[in-house]
């Protein structure tokens, strides 16, 4: 298996991993109750998914 012949600096690799950030994950309206809720996931409010009800919430 190849290996690296020297060893790469700190400075070599924090330029290269510069352009990883986080990223904030995007949100949409739930069509049921209008509350924020991520994008293709159940609302944790209302517990609906395109247009079923999916899953009970937990009241509290």
């Amino acid at each position: 298996m190849p290996n690296p012949k020297r060893r790469i600096s700190k400075t070599r690799g924090r330029k290269r991993r510069t352009h990883y950030k986080a990223t904030v994950p995007s949100t949409g309206e739930c069509p049921q109750c209008r509350e924020p809720n991520l994008l293709h996931r159940a609302c944790p409010n209302c517990g609906y998914y395109n247009g079923r009800s999916i899953i009970i919430p937990k009241a509290g």
